[in-house]
């Protein structure tokens, strides 16, 4: 049951009412926009923020777990960081705001104020449904992002990083990229922190790739000690397409991160890949949905998470493999080392078959550092801490290496092993 019953606010949901009554005459938008903004901010009203009574949020009762709500963020002067992988492509958005001075070869861009203020916008703003919570709260309250078109047979020789540069208070960005037929690119999207001050931040990526496109798409999360993030990736999948999707939180105080794959093609296949670095008290959210269609089609997710200290953490993926689409192959595994007595995570992998020609499963695993592999690297003369440091490496490592661009690889490897000796 996911009905909600009206309650007293909280402090977070009042002021998230309050922010919109103060910001609603400089949010951009034609009458249709200015309507469905209404609409979600109303269905927020109504519902408020999600309990663990909603399915869905069952595990981040984020009516609880949010707090507070920082003022609108102001221009904080922040400028883009060096990108990830050296001469990658890069296009920032500083506080929300996009560069739009910016160009890539193959790629036309623009702003999504623009889509706002014309009312192109209004069909892709509203939530995917009644649990849809990021949806209510970026539809509501967006300025601004980037919209990339990526003509067909383009091939991008270099990677393409977005940033979304941080710097406190409130941002809330989307970015609509669609990609033609038989592209080939790799598109990194990173959102971090540059203060130590508190942000709420919610994105919203709609990503369509077109019929026989290869896409590697990388979300990097490394949010600041008390920020909260609310991310969301929608994907839909054409024929003979091919999606590697990695996933890496590394970073925040509360974070929802949710991916909603359609795969729409047949012939189509996702390669999702996830970790997820916790420590401190961080709460984070991991919830999948992948959605088979179409006959002939694969998915392959795996989830590795690494939990310290007081930390909790959450993965919730479903697989729902449609009537029609038989002969799918989809297979989903959540791995775990818990490295503390005090450490969380909750795990809750679904199947929803009604196609009966397919082959599908499912698997989790938790456990701690293997007693015997750090026995035989203290006993050839490596100190336990970094013995224990090299073996979570390793552990999350692995999956990094199924990637194929040995730069992109060491890159994302420094990230890993930048987190583990700060938080090991």
């Amino acid at each position: 049951m996911n009905m909600q019953t009206t309650s007293r606010q909280t402090a977070a949901e009042a002021a998230l009412i309050e922010a919109f009554n103060n910001q609603i005459g400089e949010l951009p938008g034609d009458g249709s926009v200015i309507a469905i903004r209404d609409r979600l901010l109303d269905d927020l009203k109504k519902a408020g923020l999600p309990t663990r009574r909603i399915e869905a949020w069952h595990y981040t009762d984020l009516k609880t777990l949010l707090r507070a709500i920082p003022e609108q963020a102001g221009d904080a002067g922040s400028e883009a960081r060096d990108p990830l992988v050296e001469e990658s492509s890069v296009l920032s958005v500083i506080q929300g705001v996009p560069d739009l001075k910016a160009s890539v070869d193959g790629l036309d861009i623009s702003g999504y104020a623009a889509q706002l203020s014309n009312g192109t916008a209004a069909t892709g703003l509203g939530a995917l449904g009644s649990d849809d919570a990021i949806g209510r709260i970026n539809g509501s309250f967006v300025r601004d992002g980037y919209v990339i078109d990526v003509a067909a047979e383009t091939a991008l020789e270099e990677p393409l990083e977005i940033q979304f540069v941080h710097a406190g208070g409130q941002t809330h960005t989307r970015l609509p990229v669609s990609f033609g037929a038989n592209v080939k690119a790799t598109v990194i999207e990173r959102h971090l922190a540059v203060t130590s001050d508190a942000a709420f931040v919610s994105h919203v990526s709609d990503v369509t790739v077109g019929e026989g496109t290869e896409l590697t798409w990388i979300i990097i999360q490394q949010q600041g000690a008390a920020d909260t993030h609310l991310g969301q990736i929608r994907v839909d999948l054409g024929a003979e397409a091919k999606l590697k999707l990695f996933v890496i939180n590394a970073g925040g105080k509360l974070v929802r991160q949710e991916l909603h794959i359609k795969v729409t093609g047949e012939g189509a296949d996702l390669t999702l890949r996830g970790i997820n670095l916790l420590g401190a008290e961080t709460h984070t959210d991991v919830t999948m949905v992948v959605g088979h269609n179409v006959p002939h089609t694969g998915s392959t997710d795996v989830i590795r998470n690494v939990v310290f200290d007081r930390a909790k953490g959450i993965f919730q993926g479903m697989i729902r493999v449609a009537p029609d689409a038989q002969k799918t192959d989809a297979k989903m595994a959540c791995n775990t080392l818990l490295m503390s007595d005090d450490a969380e995570f909750s795990m809750k992998p679904e199947l929803e078959i009604f196609a009966d020609d397919v082959q599908c499963g499912h698997g989790a695993t938790v456990t701690d550092i293997d007693d015997n592999h750090l026995f035989y690297m203290m006993a050839r003369g490596i100190p336990e801490n970094k013995a224990r440091a090299m073996l979570v490496n390793a552990f999350v490592a692995e999956i990094v290496e199924e990637l194929d661009d040995e730069a992109l690889v060491e890159s994302l490897e420094s990230v890993i092993s930048a987190w583990l000796e700060k938080h090991a």
